[in-house]
């Protein structure tokens, strides 16, 4: 039996991971800002599942709620860096307060919360840590730069983790979604700067927050998305980079495609760099 530590349960993915880990038999530890906001799914299974408020933006909530964990089920085998949003900007109208606590949020939260459980790990030589990015880290769109920045910086950092881990026993894995029917694209989750700029509003414009309708008819189904985590983890082979949905998978295939094509037509002026 694993004990699951997974951050932004309230809704969308993470609830969906929440669900199918508790319905494994596993324990998990539920967070979300409100532990309020989790209780319905701890309420089911209130010997294996723990509700705990964490902040990812602080450093003494992500000790308090692994700290919280040990205490209940006396270690953390996996680790879910799940908790993000998305901020729709222009780079140049970027806000940097706004911009830091994206960054935390989606990048430097998560690597506290690594730090925090890793000592643990290395000392039972063994674990799983996964951080969910998006297809945003593989190709950024109009407007979403600042978000698919942190996204990547998340994808990268995990490439690296992985390698230092590897032997220790340690699994580190990226998540890579597609578009999932979440609260994601709801006004009151997607940020957005307000310090727009009007040559912008032709290309950044149509994107920003309040000017379109999340219908949530996106093909990812959150729940099956945490069945086929779950999958994954309890199984043998641990790809580098789990990438979920057909939509995310034919948009990063075409990307990586692209790339390796511009690459292929200057590989002789970028041969042109090296010493004769």
């Amino acid at each position: 039996m694993k004990t699951w530590l997974i951050t932004g349960c309230s809704s969308g993915i993470g609830k969906g991971i929440a669900k199918a880990v508790l319905k494994s038999g596993d324990q998990a530890v539920v967070t979300a800002r409100n532990k309020d906001k989790v209780k319905d799914i701890v309420d089911q299974y209130p010997d294996t599942a723990l509700a705990v408020s964490l902040d990812v933006c602080s450093k003494e909530s992500i000790q308090n709620a692994v700290k919280e964990a040990n205490e209940k089920f006396g270690t953390i085998d996996v680790l879910v860096n799940n908790a993000g949003y998305g901020y729709r900007s222009a780079v140049e109208e970027g806000e940097i307060e706004a911009v830091n606590t994206l960054f935390q949020t989606n990048l430097f939260g998560p690597i506290e919360l690594i730090k925090e459980v890793l000592p643990a790990m290395r000392s039972q030589k063994s674990g799983a840590i996964l951080n969910v990015t998006s297809i945003a880290a593989a190709r950024s769109a109009v407007g979403s730069g600042y978000y698919a920045s942190s996204k990547a910086a998340l994808e990268l950092l995990t490439n690296g983790l992985m390698k230092e881990l590897a032997p220790l026993g340690i699994k580190a894995i990226v998540v890579q979604p597609g578009a999932f029917r979440t609260r994601f694209y709801d006004e009151e989750s997607l940020q957005g700067t307000t310090s727009t700029i009007g040559d912008y509003e032709s290309t950044v414009g149509k994107s920003r927050p309040g000017h379109f309708e999340n219908k949530h008819q996106q093909a990812g189904d959150p729940d099956k998305a945490g069945e086929i985590i779950v999958e994954v983890v309890n199984g043998d082979e641990y790809p580098e980079i789990l990438t979920l949905g057909k939509d995310a998978v034919t948009a990063v295939k075409s990307t990586l495609e692209a790339k390796i094509a511009e690459l292929d037509k200057w590989a002789e002026v970028s041969a042109k760099a090296d010493y004769e």
